[in-house]
């Protein structure tokens, strides 16, 4: 039990004193960076998706039988 206590209050006075913390502008900017990052990775894949469907559609229309 005290080497679990121990844990709790080194990992207290760690994230007070030792940790440092991100800046609202510098949290700001990381938050927009992600998001857009995320539309865009999302945008390819649609595209991707979009294209792939067609040529498959064209494929399955070509009725080889």
């Amino acid at each position: 039990m005290n080497d679990f206590i121990l844990y709790i209050k080194e990992s207290y006075n760690e994230l007070i004193h030792k940790v440092t913390w991100p800046t609202w502008s510098n949290l700001f900017s990381s938050t927009r960076l992600v998001i857009i990052s995320t539309i865009m990775i999302s945008l390819v894949i649609f595209v991707m998706d979009v294209v792939s469907k067609g040529v498959l559609t064209r494929i399955y229309e070509l009725n080889f039988i």
